[in-house]
């Protein structure tokens, strides 16, 4: 019989687990059952936002793991709120992957607004079926597209929204396609906002993960090599900002203000 602190593991090398934060959440789990924050983090070695929640909560992972869980819940509830503002009545926001932090900004807004969401199915996972499922839920108007349609809903778009895998001081690390969407956004003058909690940040390499090709076609000819990128590079001159349970603030100032907090 498989343990619970294994069966979190297998759940989040397997990605049943979707999403940076949901990931750290899970891990801290797995921490406070067993303490191998290096076991854990080697499940998925390109999430700072697991790396950090374990350094801070490894050292006594009965009382800080709550407090860490916490901070989530916290800056999430934060993020929400900040971010909902940004939401006018009558917008139309495009978003990429599925990311809980847009999610919920997106859930909070509707609670007062009236607007329309694109969102791309975010092929091979199909993470943006996520998105898409969550927001019809909340009665939140959504057009789901394939990925390659993206130009095509962008320019239905107001406001492009995206959640983050890592942050650098001059790089935003998220889901493959979101440099290619961003660069659309920057050509239609849609305006990037990317929406994340401040854990996220690491001043360390960002590993940027290739996942198996069967992931993508199970059984190529002959021949035929099928490469999967799992996530790419963004450059923080296409994000107008980046807001966080820290504010919406740009690039220099959400870095200055981060770099202060002490994990």
């Amino acid at each position: 019989m498989v343990g619970k602190f294994e069966k979190i593991c297998m759940d989040i090398k397997s990605l049943k687990i979707q999403g940076a934060t949901n990931v750290a959440k899970a891990g801290l789990k797995a921490l406070f059952i067993k303490n191998d924050p290096k076991k854990i983090i080697s499940l998925r070695p390109t999430e700072p936002a697991l790396q950090n929640a374990l350094e801070f909560a490894s050292r006594n992972p009965k009382k800080y793991v709550p407090i860490a869980l916490k901070h989530f819940e916290d800056a999430e509830k934060k993020i929400a709120k900040i971010g909902s503002k940004l939401i006018r009545n009558g917008s139309v926001v495009f978003t990429h992957c599925h990311s809980s932090s847009v999610v919920e900004i997106l859930k909070e807004a509707a609670k007062t607004k009236k607007f329309t969401v694109w969102n791309t199915e975010t092929r091979p996972l199909f993470q943006g079926r996520i998105t898409a499922k969550e927001l019809a839920a909340e009665k939140i108007k959504v057009n789901c597209v394939v990925d390659s349609a993206a130009y095509l809903a962008l320019k239905e778009a107001d406001i492009f929204l995206i959640g983050a895998d890592a942050i650098t001081e001059k790089k935003i690390y998220n889901k493959i396609g979101s440099n290619l969407m961003a660069l659309t956004a920057k050509q239609l003058r849609i305006p990037l906002y990317v929406c994340s909690d401040s854990w996220k940040f690491t001043s360390k390499k960002v590993f940027v993960e290739e996942r198996k090709g069967k992931e993508i076609w199970e059984n190529p000819p002959k021949g035929v090599s099928v490469k999967n990128f799992a996530f790419e590079s963004i450059d923080m001159g296409l994000v107008k900002l980046v807001v966080s349970e820290l504010g919406v603030l740009s690039q220099k100032d959400f870095i200055r203000k981060v770099k202060k907090v002490n994990f």
